[in-house]
């Protein structure tokens, strides 16, 4: 999520964020088209396939997940709620929130979330109630949590930058970091030298462990350890450009990354070569896998969630096997 950042550290990446969004908001909407860089895109993509809008009149869309009972649950950080969203673009509040942002399933199927306002990671049970699973790190508050995943361990890993700090409120932590947060309740901080992480997936493997830094418009790779630590960073890509920053990403079978940036998604090979780009009207902020094949990429971008099918079917941990 990269709409506004409340910091003073960075209000100069706010301004310089907020200036970009305000300048797109007043653009002509792009048209939607394919950017090949590789013959590889092609594998993925039908050269057919049509981008569809699903829904629309939201704020800001953010946290996409697919439910198997054929509903995306949907955040929206501008009006403050976490909806159900159906294929025919019926909307059905779940819950009424102060920012809510990335959204994952835990191992037992739970709706997690990360709430910007309460500073935590929250579980989200059917009926719209919910609870804290962690807001601390060795007692200090949580930046901002900003997008949340399910690990092959069976933990939960966050990054945790200062893009939407509450205006007022103090940084108790020195750095922007990202955690893991294990089924008993405990937070381990993995990486501490990003300047604002923001998206982040495993491979399907649980090999390699991506965080996108938003500031930084770059991702970076990771090795994982057996006990879930994460060694020997190194940067797999930049996304240069205007019209959006590196955000949400999610990973197909193969391995190959599609990540949120400038114009669309960007889809990397795994071995970190860009092999194109999805151009989309509105600027993508996140994005999920979902139908019953999990071969259909639902974007949230700004005000709207489109879809659009693909050839290859999606990662997604605990699903993926079924």
């Amino acid at each position: 999520m990269i709409k506004r950042i409340f910091f003073p550290a960075t209000l100069g990446f706010a301004l310089l964020l907020s200036a970009g969004l305000q300048a797109q908001r007043k653009q002509a909407p792009r048209q939607f088209e394919w950017k090949a860089e590789s013959p590889k895109f092609w594998e993925l993509f039908d050269q057919a396939a049509t981008l569809q809008k699903m829904a629309g009149d939201f704020g800001f869309t953010e946290g996409p997940v697919w439910d198997e009972h054929g509903f995306l649950y949907v955040s929206d950080e501008e009006k403050n709620k976490i909806y159900r969203v159906f294929p025919d673009g019926r909307k059905e509040e779940l819950l009424s929130l102060g920012d809510p942002d990335g959204s994952t399933f835990d191992r037992n199927h739970r709706l997690i979330s990360t709430a910007s306002v309460l500073r935590a990671i929250i579980a989200v049970e059917p009926d719209g109630q919910y609870h804290v699973l962690a807001d601390r790190y060795e007692g200090k508050k949580f930046n901002s949590p900003n997008d949340v995943v399910l690990g092959p361990d069976g933990a939960l890993y966050f990054t945790d930058p200062t893009l939407d700090l509450v205006k007022g409120e103090k940084q108790e932590i020195p750095f922007q970091g990202v955690y893991r947060l294990a089924s008993d309740g405990t937070v381990r901080l993995l990486i501490r030298d990003l300047q604002q992480p923001n998206g982040l997936a495993f491979s399907p493997d649980g090999k390699r462990f991506y965080v996108d830094d938003t500031q930084q418009r770059d991702i970076h790779v990771y090795d994982v350890g057996a006990n879930g630590n994460v060694t020997n960073g190194r940067l797999f890509g930049k996304e240069e450009g205007n019209g959006g920053v590196p955000d949400g990403m999610k990973v197909d079978v193969k391995g190959n990354l599609f990540v949120t940036g400038p114009s669309g998604i960007w889809v990397w090979d795994p071995e970190g070569h860009h092999i194109g780009t999805v151009v989309v009207p509105e600027t993508p902020a996140n994005l999920a896998w979902g139908d019953a094949d999990y071969q259909t990429l639902y974007l949230t971008a700004k005000t709207s969630v489109y879809r659009l099918r693909t050839k290859t079917r999606g990662f997604v941990p605990g699903a993926a096997s079924k």
